[in-house]
């Protein structure tokens, strides 16, 4: 908090020996009567309020009321706190179908985030974050291959939803913040569930590139037949003579 300087309401104590040293005076100026009492009260008097005048004031250091109170810890965590960063919405197609699956994914992915943010555990986490990588590339390829939509239907109508629900059990379960044998095991099966279900999604995206992974092997062998019909291939044998 910010501090000044100002004024004090009450003077140093140089006035008050001025008074005094004037009582004093007084005393031995002024017969020891009443009168003379009087006198030299008044002169303490005179002394002290001449001398007011003309002292300086000292200054005393305040603190700054006007200024902003120190917010408290909430406030602090509400501010240092930032928004979730927004899903990416894709571009739509048009057609459909593949439109659909780009509404189902942004709503997964937006249940996945909230969920990784609420379970602590470590291994679930990551769990949660290959979900989302392997999902993000499932759709990346289908709109790449439209053609290629059939093959991940039963992937987002039934093994992704299943998924977020198991997760989303385990969050239940997990937010109790005890532990049991009921709900440790519930969530242990979880976790090897999630497992067999990503090793399953991996198996889903490879899947999708059986076709090109076909072609590709394909082209190989002919590539090879034609440099070996040309010359331009080492036969092995040869080589070795």
């Amino acid at each position: 908090m910010a501090k000044t300087f100002k004024k004090s309401p009450w003077s140093s104590a140089g006035p008050i020996y001025v008074a005094a040293a004037a009582f004093v005076g007084g005393v031995l100026v002024f017969p020891a009567t009443a009168s003379g009492m009087v006198l030299a009260g008044l002169s303490s008097f005179c002394g002290w309020a001449i001398s007011k005048m003309f002292w300086p004031k000292k200054l005393v250091e305040l603190e700054d009321t006007s200024a902003k109170p120190a917010p408290a810890p909430e406030e602090v965590k509400k501010e240092e706190k930032k928004p979730e960063p927004e899903i990416e919405k894709r571009p739509r197609t048009g057609d459909q179908a593949i439109d659909t699956l780009l509404d189902e994914e942004e709503k997964a992915i937006s249940e996945m985030r909230r969920l990784n943010k609420a379970i602590e555990d470590e291994k679930v986490s990551a769990q949660i974050v290959h979900l989302e990588d392997v999902t993000t590339k499932i759709v990346n390829f289908i709109v790449e291959n439209p053609s290629k939509k059939s093959q991940v239907r039963k992937f987002f109508n039934y093994y992704l939803p299943t998924t977020l629900k198991l997760l989303n059990a385990y969050d239940r379960m997990d937010e109790t913040g005890i532990s049991g044998m009921n709900i440790d095991g519930t969530k242990g099966k979880v976790e090897e569930m999630m497992d067999t279900s990503l090793a399953a999604f991996d198996k889903q995206l490879d899947a999708l590139y059986a076709d090109d992974a076909l072609d590709i092997s394909a082209e190989i062998k002919v590539m090879e037949g034609m440099l070996a019909q040309e010359g331009l291939k080492d036969d092995p044998i040869s080589s070795m003579k």
